[in-house]
């Protein structure tokens, strides 16, 4: 019997720009970025915005929920949930190579009590039940070596993201890519969520636009309600001080950036 061909995975390299060091997997395009005199922080715009779910968190309670990355990049987000946030972290990745690249280039931290380090396809272990119900912010940043397309696109598979979500969790995804439609990816999102858990942000000026699903919430504490609502929207602003008071993070500006997918999920009155 023949055994499966095994996918050829790209070669990562990296780039120093500066202070700025860049993650490339086979091509010219940036996967990840990370700023050598402050290796911690999130160097890009859209990197930081994948980090709104706190505007819907306890700040006191963060270090209870867990995060899960599908998608390494060059470790900042995994990087900031375990450093900065001191949240238990799952990160799934599929090339031994970004995993090695990030310990060696990147200050990815070592495995331990706040960290796990998957190797494993995202689509296939995410289908595995001792995930389901456990993640509280779920960072999907999913790109071929070209960063053309999301690699994983589809109404099941943004379903199986569901799924790993507590009641009050959050997926956020980035949307980037030159054969990339929006519109059909947010279907499918709408399709696995319902079209009114869904909120943006505007395209950053790389192109990269972030999208926020949100699973539910008890009341008038579901997230979707407090957007929509304008009171319990601006009651959101002394939350979004805490998080740039304690984390650094530009949240009054996720506040007014975040804007719904879908006209019906518009503010009314």
């Amino acid at each position: 019997m023949k055994q499966a061909a095994i996918p050829r995975l790209p070669e990562v390299q990296f780039s120093d720009e500066g202070r700025i060091r860049h993650l490339h997997l086979d091509s010219i395009w940036i996967q990840g970025s990370m700023d050598q005199r402050d290796p911690v922080r999130l160097v890009h715009e859209y990197v930081q915005r994948m980090m709104a779910w706190l505007l819907f968190v306890e700040p006191d309670c963060v270090p209870q929920r867990r995060a899960m990355q599908l998608g390494l990049g060059a470790g900042s987000l995994t990087k900031f949930c375990v450093k900065m946030l001191r949240m238990p972290t799952t990160v799934i990745e599929l090339n031994p190579g970004v995993l090695h690249a990030c310990r060696g280039w990147f200050h990815l931290p070592e495995a331990g009590p706040l960290l796990e380090i998957v190797l494993a396809d995202a689509e296939q272990e995410i289908g595995n039940p001792k995930w389901w119900g456990m993640v509280d912010a779920l960072q999907v940043d999913l790109y071929d070596h070209e960063a053309a397309a999301p690699v994983l696109d589809s109404v099941a598979f943004y379903a199986a993201c569901r799924r790993l979500l507590t009641e009050a969790g959050c997926m956020t995804v980035n949307l980037f890519g030159r054969r990339a439609s929006f519109q059909h990816s947010v279907a499918r999102m709408a399709e696995a969520f319902g079209a009114q858990a869904l909120w943006r942000f505007k395209a950053t000026r790389e192109g990269n636009t972030v999208v926020m699903a949100f699973n539910g919430g008890p009341g008038d504490a579901h997230p979707g309600v407090m957007l929509r609502d304008r009171a319990a929207r601006l009651a959101l602003g002394a939350r979004a001080e805490e998080i740039e008071s304690r984390w650094g993070l530009p949240a009054r500006k996720w506040l007014k950036g975040l804007e719904p997918v879908f006209e019906a999920a518009a503010p009314k009155g």
